[in-house]
């Protein structure tokens, strides 16, 4: 089984690079996907044997188109670049802030998921993960007992972004799922990462630990769920 193949998107750093080295060490060669080349080459060189660098910007519709170009077969592909543009609350949010978010976090999952959907569809056992945010579950951002909700709205567009990409992720479970697609998201907890000023506190986990959780889910058994929300250690989100 050393001949798969998978693709990180956003992987020169935090969670993405953590899982790319987790899947080389499963025998992948794996596409570290990274908008620039310096900070990407530098990744595959640290992370080594099958790392391979795929400039890509998952933003730019032309360069998807050739960086699926370049690949025949795919067997995992992680949805991992994301961005924080505007912190706000939806009081002082801006359409800009909104739209930038979404473009990365939501708009670039859908564009990148269809560009490789044809080398995914060459594998026997294609999987795709979505990294989501437990910040994106309704349910726990409605609920007075947890954390979220004292944020008091703060982070809507980035929150309301991962809801999006929760509900994208169970369409394409159910699109896919008489091709043997498994397609999962995952809430990787609070990781100590530069996406937010959040993960400087004290609190803010090891990524690899995360990463962890996104590899059992790229390597499902046949049996295994799709169009499903699961948390880093494997327990089930809420939507």
């Amino acid at each position: 089984m050393n001949d798969r193949t998978a693709l990180v998107t956003g992987a020169n750093k935090g969670i993405g690079k953590e899982i790319a080295r987790l899947l080389v060490a499963e025998g992948f060669t794996v596409y570290v996907g990274s908008r620039d080349a310096g900070r990407g080459e530098k990744a595959v060189e640290e992370i080594g044997g099958g790392a391979r660098l795929l400039v890509l910007d998952v933003t730019d519709a032309e360069g998807i188109a050739a960086a699926a170009a370049r690949i025949g077969t795919l067997d995992v592909l992680v949805n991992n670049a994301g961005v924080v543009v505007d912190d706000s609350r939806p009081t002082e949010l801006t359409v800009d802030g909104l739209r930038r978010t979404y473009e990365t976090n939501l708009f670039g999952v859908l564009a990148v998921t269809n560009a490789f959907l044809p080398a995914l569809r060459r594998s026997p056992a294609p999987r795709i993960v979505n990294i989501s945010s437990g910040t994106g579950s309704l349910t726990w951002g409605a609920d007075p007992e947890r954390e979220f909700a004292a944020f008091r709205g703060q982070g809507a567009a980035y929150r309301s972004g991962k809801a999006a990409l929760n509900a994208l992720t169970l369409y394409y479970g159910q699109a896919l799922a008489e091709e043997g697609f498994k397609v999962n998201a995952l809430a990787p907890g609070l990781r100590a990462t530069d996406l937010h000023p959040r993960a400087a506190l004290a609190s803010a986990g090891d990524p690899a630990e995360a990463a962890e959780g996104a590899v059992r889910l790229a390597l499902l058994a046949d049996d295994g769920p799709t169009g499903g929300f699961f948390s880093w250690d494997g327990t089930p989100v809420p939507w």
